[in-house]
């Protein structure tokens, strides 16, 4: 990819008009708020309607999906835990799991805090997050305490080093952990995200359009985030919002409104016209100002 288009029309893939979105949610598909707006939800059942399917590719632990289930396509899938994690969320029931085994998690672990002497480890698992004692951040209440060290299997190891400069840290992380594991970046300042060799949100969208019978060039994907970069690149199409992280914009296909702007939703609804004029049955321009018009990408 070669960067983001600066045209004032969406381009579809390279086969037309793709047959499924997949979106990040925090930064994306979401307001700053953490809330998915009225229209976001309208423009997600509208896809849904002329046969474009919709599935949330997320850092999210299981448990915080089951807020938006009302909002997961009607096969009721999620891939979260930056692909750790295979979500069905009207059962609340995780069908599969790509774990960092038990061995490789303790020597990470040893590795890392031989360079990081304060750091401090929490885990998802998929029942729920654990974390020693000196892990702190705005979740703490939902943490077990415990030796993370000791633990077997987990989803994603969480690390912190308060002491250090964050971007220090994360590149430090990176050169430690080297090919041995995959090291995300979700947004949250000073924290390292690690998950099993070959587990990425790409990894985990790619099993499930093989399920789908859907190819790489059938998918536009979204993001905001370098934990996003594996499956924009992966897609057919990559956008990035108007408020991603610069080496997101660097590498994605076009660009699209911010979050706040309700941007994903935007190129959907343009989708929704586009697949009616396709059909012969243009949609009725007077629906409203969100089906009037395709989404500007050069803002």
């Amino acid at each position: 990819m070669s960067g983001p288009t600066t045209s004032g029309t969406v381009r579809s893939g390279q086969s037309g008009l793709p047959r499924a979105i997949a979106t990040d949610l925090d930064g994306t598909l979401l307001r700053s708020d953490g809330t998915l707006s009225a229209r976001t939800r309208s423009a997600i059942q509208a896809v849904e309607a002329v046969g474009i399917l919709t599935v949330f590719v997320t850092a999210r632990p299981p448990r915080w999906l089951d807020a938006l289930v009302d909002a997961v396509g009607h096969h009721g899938i999620a891939l979260c835990g930056n692909g750790a994690f295979v979500y069905d969320v009207p059962s609340r029931t995780v069908i599969e799991q790509n774990p960092l085994e038990a061995a490789l998690l303790s020597e990470l672990i040893t590795d890392l805090r031989g360079a990081f002497p304060d750091l401090a480890c929490a885990v998802e698992r998929a029942d729920g997050f654990e974390r020693e004692q000196a892990f702190v951040d705005d979740y703490c209440d939902e943490y077990t305490v415990r030796d993370v060290g000791a633990m077997s299997a987990v989803g994603k190891l969480l690390a912190r080093s308060p002491g250090t400069d964050p971007e220090v840290f994360r590149a430090g992380v990176g050169d430690i952990v080297g090919g041995r594991a995959e090291v995300g970046y979700s947004g949250a300042v000073g924290l390292a995200e690690i998950s099993a060799p070959g587990i990425t949100k790409a990894a985990a969208l790619a099993r499930w359009c093989v399920g789908q019978d859907i190819d790489p060039n059938e998918v536009w994907a979204f993001g905001d985030m370098p934990n996003d970069l594996p499956m924009i690149e992966w897609a057919g199409t990559g956008f990035a919002v108007r408020n991603a992280h610069p080496d997101l914009v660097a590498v994605a296909d076009q660009l699209c409104p911010s979050n706040d702007e309700d941007g994903v939703a935007q190129v959907m609804e343009s989708l929704v016209i586009a697949v009616s004029e396709t059909l012969g049955s243009p949609l009725n321009r007077g629906q409203g100002e969100a089906c009037s018009k395709r989404p500007r990408t050069d803002l």
